[in-house]
């Protein structure tokens, strides 16, 4: 069921804390942690505390949530001292952009050039 814990599920495992991650910030609606194979200096990954696998699936049903997750990217870009330089928040949906793990997430990715086009 959409938004509910999935046992197979990294992510819900972090949320729940029985894989454990190097989180920098927790709110009510959102965990960030730090990515464990980093792009770049700073490299921090948001997610929402309910499970859905995409970024639209989570707007369309929870799009107070999904506003969240892009407040935590600024704060994070702030507590990390790149929002001055800039910064890059990305949602890679489907296998095909890099999605992995099916738990929307927000990269939070600063502290060097980031060129454009990425890859």
């Amino acid at each position: 069921m959409a938004g509910e814990p999935q046992a197979d599920c990294l992510f819900c495992k972090i949320v729940a804390g029985t894989v454990p991650a190097t989180v920098v910030r927790e709110t009510e609606t959102t965990v960030a942690f730090r990515d464990i194979n980093p792009q770049a200096p700073t490299h921090v990954l948001v997610i929402p505390k309910v499970h859905y696998p995409t970024a639209v699936a989570l707007a369309e049903a929870e799009p107070a949530i999904a506003a969240d997750i892009l407040r935590e990217a600024a704060q994070i870009a702030a507590d990390e001292k790149i929002d001055d330089h800039g910064y890059r928040v990305v949602f890679n949906t489907g296998t095909g952009a890099g999605q992995t793990v099916f738990h929307v997430h927000a990269h939070v990715l600063g502290g060097r050039g980031l060129q454009w086009p990425p890859g």
